[in-house]
């Protein structure tokens, strides 16, 4: 089991919006990242500066970030563009962070 932490970014005013998208998560997309191996995926947001930060549990050597050529998350992707941060082809701004310390 391998822990993955990653930080995006928000756009102001749209916490709830992306709050209510989360919490009707695509059972299809639930279903893809669980088979991927993600027992855990949790996602904090810092309010002042708008940063989330995510973080998974991931069963393998790859996370959610491996499942970019996906057509399900392709299509996240899109739903979610206009709320975050996000690359040309709309996957979000993503950017790796190192675990530097971890207490079991």
């Amino acid at each position: 089991m391998q822990r993955l932490a990653f930080k995006m970014k928000l756009k102001p005013g749209v916490k709830q919006e992306y709050i209510k998208r989360h919490n009707e998560i695509w059972p299809e997309l639930k279903s893809l990242l669980t088979d991927s191996g993600i027992s855990e995926y949790a996602i904090f947001l810092d309010e002042k500066t708008h940063n989330l930060f995510a973080f998974q549990k991931v069963d393998g050597t790859g996370g959610s970030q491996d499942l970019a050529d996906n057509p399900i998350v392709q299509k996240w992707w899109d739903y979610m563009a206009d709320i975050m941060e996000v690359n040309p082809d709309n996957s979000p701004v993503s950017i790796p962070l190192e675990e530097v310390f971890y207490m079991k």
